[in-house]
This record gives structure tokens, sequence and C-alpha cells, in this order.
């Protein structure tokens, strides 16, 4: 039978795919930066006293 071995190369071909993989899919939001305007009227929810 014939046995395969995991070479060297054979992980560096699959780390340099798995990476430009990632880097092609990107992470975080797509388009522009959503930004809320503040509004000065109004305090955040955490500092509104009931």
């Amino acid at each position: 039978m014939n046995k395969r071995r995991i070479t060297p190369r054979f992980i560096g071909v699959a780390l340099a795919g798995l990476l430009a993989s990632l880097l092609i899919a990107g992470c975080g939001q797509k388009g522009p930066l959503h930004l809320p305007e503040a509004d000065s009227s109004e305090a955040p929810a955490a500092e509104q006293e009931e």
C-alpha cells in the first residue's frame, strides 16, 4: 500500500491557503462606518435617573 506523509511543504501551502482565505474573507463591518449622532438632550441609559 501507498503511505503518504504530511510534508513540511504541504503544511506551508495549507497555511498559506488558509491565510489567503482569511484575508480575502475579511472580518468586521462591510461598508462605511456608521456613527450615530449624539443628541445632547438625551442622557445615556446608564446615567438616567428614575
